[in-house]
């Protein structure tokens, strides 16, 4: 594993800046498996691969001097029983129930007095399933790095091998700081931080020449250009884009990945491209059947692009940017629709947006900490910047277990607040798409709604790509 940084980044960061009651901001996902899990085993199974992900084991320590980020610091008291729990329930349920008790769990926001991760196994699935509600803070992973760490807690086959033993670094804690050296290790990290993100703002400006002066994306910089002027005016208020207060409610859907790739090829464009297309129809749709007008208005999603290179993988943290992304709600079809999708969402892999928006965020980065921290506490604005937020994780491609037991699906969760009361996360695994639709109760208490709504689109979709299909190309996938 590479070493893991003692002190949160700014990015990492500002997800406790950001946090409130009415926006917990903890990622996660529940899955479902083939049979009962033991608790017991779900414990001991966890405790003997902690040394791999040590991070899961520490704490977050405020700066005592208030100059620099927080710390990482390891649990003097660390329990697995303070994280992993059963949840009981009264006779078989249905997975309707489970998404309710995942919306409860990813109600409240996470105790900071412990590392912040927790699992909550819940038995007694109709048909003898089981299932694993996982919640950990954003400050710690990323959706990419958060699949890294599935690759370690989960086998590729039901006899699960043993983990390598701890080496004796593994073992090794640092020592703890008296109050001058404390001191100075504030006063350092705060200096670290602000060079590290000057560097990165540097290093992003001579980049962002460099694109600037390659002919290719200078071709695109009109397109571009109407990007980020139209980011900063207000969106279009739509039915979900209400005061949150907290509370979560759940829905889930499940795709065939083999069908999103058939309507991509025959469409010819990307599955995201798919994703999108749904998402933004289903929005459309939903407005409508709450009489909001969509003819001249837009969807602006907020899609968080991983940075995440190959060598990156397997350390923590975040190490994403933003995309906007805005569609108009109002097309005469699905296949039109489609189209302006993929020529939206080529342009910005083309112009490299992400990584234009993230030197915008390397600047913001060279604020002192306790300036972060206040704009953190104010950022609540009366009108939000995007819709909602969309992400697509991709995930392995094989069945994983746990204990034994064979994951047979995998709901992911994206945190909401701040008057974006729908989420909309993507994991692919096992050759299915599954989307966890996430909303806030104050703003949405009709989710399923939304699901039935998106549901039909895909299928309309399908039979699209049926009916486009050469007869000789139908049976490809």
């Amino acid at each position: 594993m590479p070493k893991l940084h003692h002190r949160l980044s700014s990015m990492d960061a500002t997800f406790l800046y950001l946090e409130k009651k009415e926006c917990p901001l903890h990622i996660g996902s529940t899955s479902v498996f083939d049979g009962p899990l033991d608790v017991e085993a779900v414990k001991k199974h966890v405790s003997d691969r902690l040394h791999l992900i040590p991070r899961y084991k520490q704490k977050v320590v405020p700066d005592p001097f208030a100059i620099s980020h927080p710390t990482w610091e390891f649990d003097e008291n660390f329990d697995v029983d303070n994280h992993i729990f059963e949840v009981e329930t009264s006779g078989k349920i249905g997975l309707d129930t489970l998404a309710e008790i995942a919306g409860e769990k990813m109600t409240y926001v996470m105790d900071r007095g412990k590392p912040l991760w927790e699992l909550f196994i819940v038995n007694g699935l109709e048909g003898g399933g089981s299932g694993m509600i996982a919640k950990v803070h954003h400050c710690m992973v990323d959706g990419i790095s958060g699949v890294d760490l599935i690759k370690i807690l989960f086998d590729i086959k039901p006899e699960s091998d043993p983990p390598p033993p701890p080496t004796e670094t593994d073992k090794e804690k640092p020592p703890k700081l008296d109050p001058t050296r404390k001191l100075f290790d504030s006063i350092l990290g705060s200096m670290e931080e602000g060079m590290n993100r000057f560097l990165e703002l540097q290093a992003g400006m001579m980049y962002l020449a460099a694109n600037l002066a390659n002919p290719k994306i200078a071709e695109k910089l009109p397109q571009m250009a109407d990007v980020l002027p139209s980011v900063a005016a207000p969106v279009a208020i739509l039915p979900f884009n209400k005061e949150c207060n907290g509370e979560r409610r759940l829905a889930w859907s499940e795709y065939s990945f083999k069908d999103a790739r058939k309507i991509k090829n025959v469409l010819e464009g990307t599955v995201n491209d798919v994703v999108l297309t749904l998402i933004s129809e289903s929005v459309a749709r939903y407005s409508r059947l709450h009489g909001t007008e969509t003819v001249d208005r837009k969807v602006r999603f907020m899609m968080p692009v991983s940075l995440r290179q190959k060598e990156q993988r397997g350390s923590l943290g975040n190490l994403i940017s933003i995309i906007p992304v805005e569609i108009p709600l109002e097309f005469d079809d699905l296949a039109t629709r489609f189209e302006y999708v993929n020529e939206k969402t080529a342009m910005m892999k083309e112009t490299r947006l992400a990584e234009s928006i993230l030197t915008v965020g390397a600047a913001y980065s060279l604020l002192p900490a306790p300036m972060q921290s206040v704009i953190g506490t104010l950022a609540d604005t009366p009108v939000p910047p995007f819709n909602l937020v969309a992400t697509n994780v991709p995930g392995p491609q094989i069945p994983l277990y746990l204990t034994g037991r064979e994951m047979l699906a995998h709901y992911p969760y994206v945190p909401i607040g701040y008057g974006l009361g729908l989420g909309v996360a993507i994991f692919s695994y096992n050759k299915e798409l599954y989307f966890g639709l996430s909303s806030d109760k104050g703003a949405m208490d009709d989710v399923e709604k939304f699901k039935e709504v998106m549901d039909c689109v895909f299928e309309e979709l399908l039979a699209l790509a049926d009916e486009m299909a050469p007869k000789s190309d139908s049976a490809k996938a």
